[in-house]
């Protein structure tokens, strides 16, 4: 129950899905809150901070008609401008509500980025949803090398050599960094103390930590403790996912092609197994892919009413 100001109760519905999962209690959970015009800001991130999930989403009236809604996103401590779980999970959820029609192939929805593509695809045994990732920028290279393997409790021999720890964006800004295998992602440590130290000169961004696995196949974490998200872990950062693709493929770690298919594994470490569809398409002689998607699958868990004071 959360109560945001004295006045008449008014319920909102609210639906809690598992995104990048075929089987519920896995993935990254996410809450989606229904026809939440009602709500003020204040009220959304009192929500936010009630479910206490990585993200909750408020549904809205598009801004333009021709698109299926707006899509407010929250942390349990601040408002994103975009995300990955919570479009896919959104999406799937006004498509199971009936807001898009069943038969859509695709949709739009308005986030804090501008308008994010949702594509459709019912070819498989289960429906995958496919977001559009804005154009992947590539930041600024973090030198600090052996003290970035000290702050994720491991030590540089743990990096891949030749691969820069560097902030990619596409919307929202991340730290990744290369390590040689899957057991070295397993040591990681999410320490929001020793990574404030290192990151307090660089936007004190998340870390995305992957090993290349062969098979155009990442093995992946999130840790942002340090970060404005106040996320220790995240199960699956399909917000992290694209530019990730981009990433590993830019320094050779997934052989580049025209298109570009990776499935990124995120959450196992922590008991929430995940798996991240990452498309790319490159043109003849482009440095960065001309399209990035991200995808997976979406599974429901509950429905609910919430009741908030007006």
């Amino acid at each position: 129950m959360v109560n945001a100001m004295p006045g008449k109760d008014r319920g909102y519905r609210l639906r809690w899905v598992d995104v990048f999962t075929d089987r519920a209690l896995a993935g990254n959970p996410l809450a989606v809150v229904l026809q939440a015009d009602g709500l003020s800001t204040t009220q959304m991130q009192a929500i936010a901070r009630e479910t206490n999930l990585s993200e909750t989403t408020f549904v809205l009236p598009p801004e333009k008609r021709e698109h299926a809604a707006k899509v407010r996103i929250f942390t349990p401590h601040v408002e994103l401008p975009f995300a990955g779980h919570p479009t896919v999970g959104t999406g799937w959820v006004l498509l199971d509500e009936g807001l898009v029609s069943p038969d859509a192939t695709g949709f739009t929805l308005e986030e804090g980025v501008g308008p994010i593509p949702v594509r459709v695809d019912r070819s498989g045994g289960a429906m995958v949803l496919w977001m559009t990732h804005p154009t992947v920028k590539f930041g600024e290279t973090i030198e600090q090398r052996d003290e970035m393997a000290a702050a994720l409790g491991l030590s540089a021999a743990d990096l891949q050599p030749d691969v820069p720890i560097q902030i990619v964006s596409t919307g929202v800004p991340f730290v990744y960094v290369a390590l040689k295998d899957t057991a070295a992602v397993d040591r990681a440590v999410s320490s929001g103390e020793a990574l404030t130290r290192l990151l307090d000169h660089h936007g004190l961004l998340p870390v995305f930590l992957f090993a290349a696995i062969g098979g155009k196949r990442c093995y992946s974490r999130m840790f942002g403790p340090h970060s404005t998200t106040q996320i220790v872990e995240d199960p699956a950062t399909g917000s992290a996912s694209g530019p990730l693709g981009a990433f590993a493929v830019r320094y050779g770690l997934i052989p580049r092609a025209p298109q570009v298919s990776i499935v990124s594994e995120q959450g196992t470490k922590m008991g929430r197994q995940s798996f991240i569809q990452i498309q790319l398409a490159y043109s003849a002689d482009a440095e960065i892919p001309e399209r990035i998607e991200v995808g997976g699958s979406v599974v429901p868990v509950m429905t609910a009413e919430l009741s908030v004071k007006n």
